[in-house]
């Protein structure tokens, strides 16, 4: 069995993978904002450790991460955590740009540095899981895509570097997923949310778990996931 540390364990597409390796019994570290939510966590996962560090702020994660035990091992490292606000560009502050690019790529960047020894001792995986706003952008939305594309560039780098060292990389690009971030999503747009027109997130953790689960000689880079409705 697997060691997995999951980013946005506690809702969405990082809630089904955790839920769907925890059935397999695998070994689950899950990384939340503060004491009180990783205790939210420990309860929703029964057996997870739990790791606090808060993706707002990646200049801290390493200091948080000092005083706290980590694991041996990462056979994968999934960064399902992310925050969006919309915005025309001729409207939208610097510091709503600042909280995305924390949250959706510098912090993804500076937990991977620090975690990445971790991979390479189980020749591991890292999963970033996109959006298809990572892919291309559209009015309203550039920060959130400009935050999306830059982790494509550094998902990209990542697998180039660590391709000697057995590490695998993937990026998944899902289209609009029934989650809580979508629904905020909506509310932003004026626009009323009707989950079931949406990717279920079980269908994007079928993707993330089938390249995680692909045998040694492949490996999937990237994968879009698309509303088949």
């Amino acid at each position: 069995m697997g060691t997995h540390l999951i980013t946005g364990a506690g809702s969405g597409i990082g809630a089904a993978v955790a839920r769907r390796l925890a059935e397999r019994g695998e070994s689950l570290w899950l990384l939340a904002r503060n004491a009180v939510r990783a205790k939210e966590l420990a309860e929703q996962f029964p057996g997870a450790r739990t790791l606090v560090g808060d993706l707002a702020h990646p200049e801290k994660l390493s200091w948080a991460f000092g005083q706290q035990p980590l694991p041996d091992r990462i056979d994968s490292l999934v960064h399902s955590a992310g925050v969006i606000e919309l915005g025309t560009v001729g409207d939208l502050p610097a510091k709503a740009w600042q909280r995305q690019l924390a949250a959706n790529l510098v912090a993804p960047a500076e937990l991977t540095r620090m975690l990445l020894p971790l991979v390479r001792v189980a020749k591991g995986h890292v999963v970033f899981v996109n959006s298809g706003a990572g892919l291309s952008a559209r009015a309203e939305w550039g920060a959130y895509a400009a935050s999306k594309h830059g982790l494509k560039a550094l998902a990209d780098s990542l697998r180039a570097e660590e391709h000697d060292n057995g590490v695998r990389v993937t990026s998944v690009y899902p289209g609009r997923t029934a989650t809580p971030m979508q629904e905020s999503t909506h509310r932003q747009e004026g626009k009323e949310y009707d989950p079931s027109r949406w990717i279920d997130p079980e269908s994007v953790a079928t993707a993330i778990l089938t390249a995680i689960d692909l045998p040694r000689d492949a490996e999937i880079n990237d994968v879009s996931v698309r509303p088949g409705r």
